[in-house]
Formats: structure tokens, sequence, C-alpha cells
């Protein structure tokens, strides 16, 4: 009998093929006394495979392929900073000196004892990091066993070219895998919106689902099984019915991702003539690939975390200017949007170390950070001046949240102007600066922040979870992160009127941006800049080359009304169904759309 398990969608696309089980090792660990005189002997076995799970780590890092998820370096940084954790490295060796136990034991132990901490502790994000110690402490198991922990080392020919891994949880490494073996879609147990499979994921291109609780359990190996990435849907056992139903509604997806590849190089205007900008949200300088493909109007968000993340050392000047020139470059005199250093909270580098906050999200992060860190902050602003050289670029500061803090950047990058004029640098010297308006109380007084800079870009992710004190990632309160919750529709309208007022420049470079869902909504508030995920881009395209800015002014009037958030998603239906014209006519013939210049 076929059984469904519901989970949360990743990346896109259905997969039919054969589930191969990713077990974990540590569900049969040995438990044995050691005499004394071999203690030392045992200590120095732990020892060694924390090493060379060390090197292993390294060697991973080292030889990401190109084609990685740009994240993935910063993870497996993350996993060699948990390596260096006393909790990890030294207290397993406390206890095979004091109860006389077998290594594996002690490191199993504690790592109950690690877990039980996490699990006290309610904040969402510490919760996905008590995976990433697991999955250390998994790796180092295996070490100690003498087991392989590299999963690139299995030959290729292994699987079909229709194998679903089906797992508790995927660690860095374990994406690696894919790259070197035709897995064709992935699911996991385990996971939230915010882990880092979760991350990993959307960047693999291929059907998966995350938080599903109990797949490793009841499916079993070589079973049938389909994974719906775009519902979040495991089948196992499908019968006959369900394979053809499900490999039709395949072939469609597969249709529309075709259809929707000829818009590329489309100008993004509605039927009653209004442009739009799709800007590009990017990690790294190899973005700029799928960038420039998809014909983007720029890069809205250029997230320079992860220059910082994805180290042991800090990157000085040099490095930062050759790195943000490289991306200037390439976008090729498009408008190009740095974001200053959006570190602390789910983000420390190695090289930061770990900050004691009980409430990383609301302690020393963004730009909060950066002005606790003024040389640091300093230095990253000439190298962004400098780099302004080569094309249009603008500084982008996060998480704002009083015109006491813009003053404050203003005069930091005042300082790093004059710094550069004494060094005889050339650099871009009226550079625009913006703002992310992330929170509550950046929306509320966005008419006193906007007297200070150029431009506002709206992050929705966090002025959701802020406004309505709820963390998407926990999988408790999961029901009730609503966008289209009144709150957060009214205060996207307040801040879009009050920009619009001033004659400023404004931008969404949430997830909202990217969701065709909220498409119309969006057009409709006023909002005229979307940044986004590159994959995302012409989904929403085609949702804006439908769509009737005029009509939409019109028919979001019942939304902007609106108290009730339940009502809210009845609307929001209403608004695409009422609006949905089809597009055959123009996928006939591409020609009658505007090309982009």
């Amino acid at each position: 009998m076929s059984i469904a398990l519901y989970g949360v969608p990743i990346s896109g696309g259905i997969a039919i093929g054969r589930a191969h089980l990713l077990q974990q090792s540590m569900d049969d660990v040995p438990h044995y006394e050691i005499n004394e005189e071999d203690v030392d002997g045992e200590i120095k076995r732990f020892e060694n495979a924390i090493k060379e799970t060390r090197r292993q780590l390294e060697q991973l890092r080292t030889n990401i392929p190109e084609n990685a998820p740009t994240e993935l370096g910063a993870f497996i940084s993350l996993h060699l900073m948990l390596l260096n954790d006393a909790n990890i490295v030294r207290d397993p060796t406390e206890l095979i000196k004091n109860q006389k136990i077998n290594a594996e034991w002690a490191l199993r132990l504690q790592t109950d004892k690690l877990s039980e901490q996490f699990d006290s502790i309610e904040d969402a994000y510490l919760h996905e990091r008590k995976n990433d110690m697991l999955q250390v402490v998994e790796r180092v198991f295996k070490n100690l066993r003498g087991q392989d922990t590299d999963p690139s080392s299995l030959q290729n020919d292994i699987f079909d070219d229709d194998t679903i891994l089906i797992a508790a949880d995927l660690s860095p490494a374990d994406t690696m895998f894919f790259k070197n073996n035709r897995i064709v879609a992935f699911v996991t147990d385990l996971g939230g919106q915010t882990s880092h499979t979760a991350i990993l994921g959307r960047g693999m291109d291929i059907p998966s689902v995350i938080s599903l609780n109990h797949a490793l359990r009841l499916v079993h190996e070589d079973e049938l099984v389909i994974v719906d990435g775009i519902d979040g849907v495991l089948i196992v056992q499908p019968d006959e019915i369900l394979i053809k139903e499900y490999r039709k509604r395949a072939r469609e997806y597969r249709a529309h991702q075709r259809d929707l590849s000829k818009l590329r190089n489309t100008a993004a205007m509605t039927q009653d003539g209004v442009a739009v900008e799709i800007l590009a949200n990017i990690s790294s300088p190899d973005d700029m690939v799928a960038v420039n493909k998809n014909a983007s109007d720029g890069v809205g968000l250029y997230r320079s975390e992860f220059l910082f993340m994805n180290r042991d050392t800090l990157p000085d000047e040099e490095e930062q200017y050759q790195v943000y020139s490289k991306i200037i470059k390439k976008a090729a005199g498009k408008p190009v949007v740095i974001r200053t250093m959006d570190l602390g909270a789910d983000k420390n580098p190695r090289w930061f170390g770990q900050i004691d906050c009980p409430n990383p999200a609301l302690g020393l992060t963004g730009v909060r950070l950066s002005l606790a860190e003024p040389v640091l902050f300093r230095t990253q602003m000439c190298a962004i001046l400098r780099a302004g050289v080569h094309g249009p670029v603008q500084i982008l500061w996060p998480m704002i949240s009083s015109a006491f803090e813009v003053r404050q950047c203003l005069s930091h990058l005042r300082i790093a102007k004059e710094s550069l004029i004494e060094r005889n640098v050339d650099f871009l010297e009226n550079i625009e600066t913006g703002i992310m308006v992330e929170t509550p109380a950046a929306a509320l007084t966005i008419n006193a922040l906007l007297k200070y800079v150029d431009f506002i870009s709206i992050g929705t992710n966090d002025l959701i979870q802020y406004t309505l004190a709820v963390d998407r990632g926990d999988k408790a309160v999961a029901d009730f992160y609503q966008p289209t919750h009144p709150a957060i529709i009214k205060l996207l309208r307040h801040i879009y009127k009050v920009a619009q007022r001033m004659n400023k420049s404004v931008s969404i470079c949430g997830e909202m941006a990217g969701d065709a869902s909220f498409t119309r909504l969006l057009l409709g508030i006023g909002f005229r800049r979307l940044s986004m995920q590159t994959t995302n881009m012409l989904s929403v395209k085609e949702i804006i080359l439908s769509s009737n800015i005029e009509k939409l002014e019109t028919q979001i009037l019942p939304l902007l009304k609106n108290d009730d958030s339940e009502r809210s998603l009845e609307l929001l239906k209403k608004l695409n169904i009422r609006e949905e014209l089809t597009l055959e006519a123009k996928k006939e013939d591409l020609s009658s759309l505007p090309e982009k210049k």
C-alpha cells in the first residue's frame, strides 16, 4: 500500500526512483571498560580520530567543485570550527580517563549530553546547530571505527540513474557526493528552512524535501519512491496509477521550465507597459554566470559576509577589493548593491569565535557588529569604494533600526574616504548608500531614515519574523509565519508610500520577491524592483508579463483594508486567479515581446 509523507519542499521538480538509505553510525556504539595501562593509548586513538577528521574536512574545503553551492565552503568551515570546541575535543578524553571506558562510548556519552543541552534551548537557530554538531561527531565516530567517511570515494557506478537518497540529515561533505554520483533527488527527516541542508539543497537543482520526520524509518533500501519537490511530498511504494500521474506531472514541469527559458531575454514589462526590474541575490562572484545567463537587471544584493565566512582568517582590503571588482566588472555596467558583512546570529566565521548570547538573532549582529568593529567596517567600505571605479556600485547597511546607526555608518564612510585620499588611492567619491529595512522599528520610522540615504531594500524574511515574533525555521510555529498577515502588508505599503513621496528608490530582496505567488501583490502595492535568487527569475517574470498594473492597484484594495490574517490568504488567492491571464499567445510568438536592451 502506498503511503505519503509530507515535509518542506526545498527544490522543485519530480523524481521517481529507488531509495538508497544513508544510515547513521551512532546507532550501534560499542561499550566496554579498559584497563588503567590502556587509557593513554585510548586517548591517543581518540585524538588521532579528531586529527583525521580535521584533515578530511580541510581537504574537502580545498577541493570544493566549481559548480558546488556557494555556501558549501562556509558550512565546512563551521564544522571545522566545531571540531575545535572543547566540548567535543577535550571532554571525551576526560571521560576516557575518569571512567576507564572506550573512546566510542565516551564520545556517545558526551554527544547525548550536548544534545540535551541543545534541546533545552528554545532558539530555533541553535536547534539547527545541533544537527551540525551531530554531523561532526558522526564523522569522528566513523574515523574511530576505521570506516570510510568520504562518500565521494565510492564508485560512480554503484547507483542506477534513478537513485533517491534518504537520510536523517545531510552534512556539507555529503552534498559533495551528489557531484560525483547519479542522485536524482534527496529527502531528509531533519532540517528547517534555514538549515544548511535547505540552503545547500536549493543550489543543487534537484527535487528535494526536508523535515519528513520518519522517512528513514519507513522506507526500505531499493524501495520505489516518488519525490515531489513542488508540494513537498515523498510517496513510498506508489502504485501504477500514481506513477503514471507523477510521470505526467514531471513532463509538464519540464515543459514549463523549457517555456520559461524562452523568456530569458524578454523585458520584464506588464501588459500595460510598466517596466519592472528583476535583480539578483548572490553570494559569490561565481554566481554572476547565472546572473548574466538570466539577463538580470543587475545585482540587488551581494551577501559579502560569505567572503568572510569561507576562511580561517580575515580578508584584507586588497582581497576584498579584488572580489568586489570582479563582480562589478562581470556586471558589465549594470548596478551592483554590496551589503556590508551581515555577520553574527547564524553566520559566525571560524576566526570570529563564539558569541555568548542567549538569543543570537537579537544580539550583536548586522550593522551593530560592524559598528562595534570600526576598523573592520571601514576596511570593507574602503574596498567597496575602490572597486567603484570599475562600474556602478552601491553600499547597503544591514539590520538598521535607528537614524543614530545610519549617522554612525555615514561617519565611518567619511573616514574611509579620507583614508583613501591620504593614501592617494582612486575611489568612487559619490557612492550611493542604502539600508536594509528588516525590523519594525526601521519600517515605522522609515521617514526619518530616508533622509540620510539614497535607497532602501526590504528584507522580508527578518521583517516578517520580527514583526510576527515567529521563527520560520521552527516547525512548532511554522504556521504562524505568514507573509500575507495584514500587519506585513500594511508595513510594506507604508514603506513604499513613504519612499515614493520622498522620491527614494525601494526594492524587495527577501524571499517574497522570488515567490511568484506574491508577485502580483507586490506589483499592486507599487514595487518595481524585485531582487531574488536567479532560479526564481523566470517564474516571476512570467507573472509580470501576464499582469496589468492598473487593474492590480484596484484589485489589491481588499487586501490593504483587510485585518483578518486568515482572510488574507483567500484574498491573495482570488487576486492571483482573477488576474491569471494566459501567456499562450505570447508563447506562440515570443517575438511580440520586447527584448531587453
